[in-house]
């Protein structure tokens, strides 16, 4: 296993390590999950400077981790900051005591994130490992329009839901309108789209098989974290999500069913 690689992994519990520290005083687990952009960030700008290899196609990933990084951790601190502990969180909390929660949570959450963190950031480490041909090619643009794709549905989605649920008379709505129209999930597809673009620009940089990153995260957002978890708790909480799960994509964007007359 490279060097650089396996000190990414040293990095990232680093930096776990000092936010299970911090949840402990402020006694809110949630702040991992505000954590999971910049982590990814800050651990390709690792990879970046350990390569010492500042070309073209280094910098462009960087400056596209960076972008989709930040802008998700601050549009989730905006919208769970002041709002207490994540449900999930306070659930664990109450099953397992507040006398023990606070060890049990750096296996169960800091360090599981942080294990996957590294699992995931092997396409990062891929793209940035020197190859003889430092120029951009085909499959660099072709990466870039992939994750230009996946940004504008994971942002516009994050923004057209956070809109959907500022006016109160949308409370137990469905959004069903803009990119919700064609995808149940807009935002999880473009967060699984900019993985890919990451994982077609690490092709570019002759390196195969570290597209693995990108597929375990598409499968946690589909299966784990991200779709499969949030449509069992919808199809509760609103009733008219079976209908909409009848119309509209699951994930991939396509144009919804017509209704029968």
């Amino acid at each position: 296993m490279n060097q650089i690689y396996l000190q990414g992994l040293f990095l990232v519990m680093a930096m776990m390590t000092i936010l299970w520290i911090i949840s402990i005083f402020i006694k809110n687990v949630s702040i991992v999950d505000l954590f999971w952009g910049v982590g990814f960030v800050i651990t390709d700008g690792w990879y970046l400077i350990a390569t010492e290899t500042f070309s073209y196609r280094n910098i462009l990933f960087f400056v596209l981790v960076t972008v989709w990084g930040l802008r998700l951790s601050v549009y989730l601190a905006l919208r769970n900051i002041g709002k207490g502990e994540d449900f999930r969180y306070r659930e664990f909390r109450k099953n397992y005591g507040e006398r023990n929660y606070w060890w049990i949570s750096f296996f169960q959450t800091f360090l599981l994130q942080g294990v996957l963190m590294w699992l995931i950031s092997i396409t990062l480490w891929g793209a940035n490992q020197p190859m003889d041909d430092l120029r951009l090619n085909f499959a660099d643009y072709l990466g870039l329009l992939v994750w230009i794709t996946g940004f504008i549905f994971e942002a516009g989605g994050d923004y057209q839901l956070a809109k959907f649920k500022k006016d109160k008379s949308n409370k137990g709505k469905v959004l069903n309108s803009g990119l919700w129209r064609f995808t149940r999930h807009p935002n999880y597809f473009g967060d699984a789209a900019i993985w890919w673009g990451y994982g077609i620009i690490c092709i570019g940089a002759g390196h195969y098989w570290y597209t693995a990153g990108s597929i375990l995260m598409t499968l946690l957002i589909i299966k784990v974290s991200g779709v499969a978890l949030l449509e069992k708790t919808l199809k509760i909480q609103k009733p008219e999500y079976q209908e909409y799960m009848h119309k509209t994509s699951s994930f991939l964007p396509w144009f919804p069913k017509s209704q029968k007359l």
